[in-house]
C-alpha cells in the first residue's frame, strides 16, 4: 500500500479543524446556528469508523425558520436581473476552484471517495454554476403563439422556494448539479444534505455567501430523513422538492409533499445494463464496464451493475473482468493511487456484503471478490466483485446493490439482450457496445431507460436532459430540462381585434 502524500494528510486535517471546534452548523437567513433543540449526530469517517464532527440535528423548527428565510428573500432574488444573477453565480464557481483542494479533501474523509475522483469534483461544481449562470440569461424566455384573434406569448417564472435533498455518494458535485439551477431560475432554497455526509454541504454554502449571494436565498439545514426531510417535503412554504436518493425515499416524499401539492422532481436508483455484442471493439466495452461499476466504488446511480455479453464472447469476457478486477487498487481515499476507497457506512457495507451470500444460496459463481476488503484503518472496504453465471430473475441481477458489484448475465440474441435488459424495474441508464449501427438504433430504441450511451461510458454533456423511467424517476436535469421544474410557464393572450364575443342574457 502505497504512503498517503503527506500534504494531503495534513491538509484533509486542517480542513477539519474548524468543524471539529464549532461543529457543522445550519445556515438560516445568512447565519451559522445550532439546531433550535440544541441537539446533535455525529458523523464518522468510512476509513477508521472515528468521529470526523459533530452535526446540528435539525428538524421541523429549523426547517420552518429556513423556508421563512428563503420565502422572505424570494422576491428580491426573483425580481433581480438576470444579468447580476449570472455574474454572482459565476463568482460562486471561482471560489468553489479557489478552494478545489480543500473541498476535494474533506469529500474524500466524508464518503470513502478516492482523491483521483474527488479531485474533480470541485471543477464540475464549478462547471454547473457556469453552465447555469450563463443560461439564466434565457431562463424566462418563452414562445410567441398567434392565434387569428389573439396573440399568445408565453415565459416562464420562478416556482418560488424549493426544496432540495441530496445523496451521500458525490455530495458535493450533486448538490451544485441541483442548487445551481435553482439559483439561476430565480427560486430561493433550502437544501437538506445527506446526513451521512454533511460537510462538504456546509462548506459550499458558505462559500456562496462569502461571494456574495445575498442573505436567505440558500440555506443549508442538517438532519434526518425522518424529521428534517419530511418536515422539509410537507412544509407549504416550499413549492416543489428535487431529490436524489432511493427508489423508496421518493415514494415516501411523494406521498408527504401530497396535500400540499407540491411539485417534485425525483433522480432515483438504478440497475443499468451494459450490452455487449460480439461485433464490438471489446477492448473498449471492457474499459468501460470496468470503469461504469467500480470507480466511485459502484455507489452511482449511473453504475452499469449488469453486464450482458452475447455468448459467443462470454466466457472470455467475463474471464478478463475478473483478472482486473483483482488487480484494482483498494485503498485510503487520500492515496493518490486509490481506485476504490472503502464504502460510506457500516450499515451499508454489511447490506452489500449481504448480497454475497444471496449470491452463493442462488447458484452464482464468485468470480473475483465475494468479501470484505481488509483496507488501511479497518473501515468499510469491499472487494470488487463479479458475479458470472447469472440468471436474469436472481436477486442479484434485480436489485440495486450500490457498490462494487458486477453481475454478469450472458444472452444469445438481440431479442433476449433488449429483455433481460428491461426485466428490472429501474430504468436510469443503459449503455450499448456494437458496430453494427442497425442494431445500435434498434436497441437503443428499446430499451426503457431514460439515458443511453452508445459504444460510450457515461460521459455528460450537460445541455442534454438527465433523468430516468420506471422506478428509477420522474423528470429531467440539465440544460432547459432544469428550468422546466424550478419555472412555471405562463401564457399571456392579447386580443389583436375586436372578435366576437358571446352575448348571454340579453335580447
Amino acid at each position: 500500500m502505497n504512503v498517503i502524500a503527506p500534504d494531503l494528510a495534513a491538509n484533509a486535517r486542517k480542513y477539519l479543524e474548524r468543524y471539529n471546534e464549532s461543529g457543522v452548523l445550519n445556515q438560516i437567513d445568512g447565519e451559522a446556528v445550532p439546531a433550535v433543540s440544541g441537539e446533535w449526530f455525529e458523523t464518522m469517517s468510512p476509513v477508521d469508523l472515528a468521529p470526523l464532527a459533530r452535526v446540528a440535528k435539525g428538524g421541523a423548527d429549523d426547517v420552518s425558520r429556513a423556508a421563512k428565510a428563503a420565502k422572505k428573500a424570494f422576491p428580491a432574488w426573483a425580481a433581480m436581473p438576470p444579468k447580476k444573477r449570472q455574474k454572482l453565480l459565476h463568482e460562486i464557481a471561482d471560489a468553489i476552484e479557489a478552494r478545489a483542494p480543500e473541498i476535494a479533501a474533506l469529500e474524500c474523509l466524508d464518503t470513502g471517495q478516492a482523491m483521483r475522483f474527488m479531485s474533480k469534483a470541485a471543477l464540475r461544481g464549478a462547471e454547473n454554476f457556469r453552465f447555469f449562470a450563463d443560461r439564466c440569461l434565457e431562463a424566462a424566455d418563452g414562445l410567441a403563439l398567434p392565434s387569428p384573434d389573439h396573440y399568445n406569448v408565453t415565459s416562464r417564472v420562478p416556482i418560488g422556494p424549493v426544496g432540495i435533498i441530496t445523496p451521500w455518494n458525490t455530495p458535493f458535485m450533486l448538490s451544485t448539479w441541483k442548487i445551481a439551477p435553482a439559483l439561476a431560475a430565480g427560486c430561493t432554497v433550502v437544501h437538506k444534505p445527506a446526513e451521512l455526509s454533511p460537510i462538504t454541504a456546509r462548506l459550499l454554502v458558505e462559500i456562496a455567501e462569502e461571494a456574495g449571494l445575498p442573505t436567505g436565498v440558500w440555506n443549508t439545514v442538517n438532519g434526518f430523513g425522518e424529521d428534517a426531510g419530511k418536515a422539509l417535503t410537507e412544509c407549504p412554504d416550499i413549492k416543489a422538492i428535487a431529490f436524489v436518493g432511493e427508489s423508496a425515499t421518493g415514494s415516501a416524499i411523494m406521498a408527504q409533499g401530497a396535500s400540499t401539492l407540491k411539485r417534485v422532481h425525483f433522480e432515483l436508483g438504478g440497475k443499468n445494463a451494459v450490452v455487449v455484442f460480439a461485433d464490438a471493439d471489446l477492448d473498449r466495452a471492457l474499459e468501460a464496464t470496468i470503469f461504469m461499476i467500480y470507480s466511485l466504488n459502484g455507489e452511482r446511480c449511473t453504475s452499469s451493475s449488469r453486464v450482458l455479453v452475447e455468448e459467443s464472447i462470454y466466457e472470455e469476457f467475463t474471464a478478463k473482468i475478473a483478472e482486473r478486477a483483482k488487480k484494482l487498487k483498494v485503498g485510503h481515499p487520500l492515496d493518490p493511487e486509490t481506485e476504490v476507497g472503502p464504502l460510506i457506512h457500516p450499515n451499508h457495507a454489511s447490506k452489500v456484503l449481504s448480497y454475497f451470500d444471496v449470491a452463493r444460496q442462488e447458484g452464482v459463481t464468485i468470480a473475483a471478490g465475494g468479501s470484505a476488503f481488509d483496507g488501511p484503518g479497518g473501515g468499510c472496504y469491499v472487494a470488487p466483485t463479479l458475479f458470472v453465471d447469472a440468471k436474469s430473475e436472481m436477486r442479484v441481477s434485480q436489485e440495486e446493490i450500490f457498490g462494487p458489484v458486477l453481475t454478469a448475465i450472458p444472452f444469445r440474441d438481440e431479442a433476449e439482450a433488449i429483455e433481460i435488459a428491461n426485466s428490472v424495474e429501474y430504468g436510469l441508464a443503459g449503455y450499448l457496445w456494437t458496430n453494427d449501427i442497425s442494431r445500435a438504433f434498434r436497441v437503443s430504441n428499446a430499451m426503457d431507460v431514460g439515458m443511453v450511451w452508445v459504444n460510450s461510458e457515461n460521459v455528460r454533456h450537460l445541455p442534454t436532459p438527465f433523468g430516468g423511467m420506471k422506478a428509477s424517476g420522474i423528470g429531467r436535469d440539465g440544460g432547459d430540462y432544469s428550468f422546466d421544474f424550478y419555472m412555471e410557464t405562463k401564457n399571456i393572450a392579447y386580443a389583436t381585434g375586436s372578435h366576437k364575443i358571446p352575448k348571454l342574457g340579453g335580447n
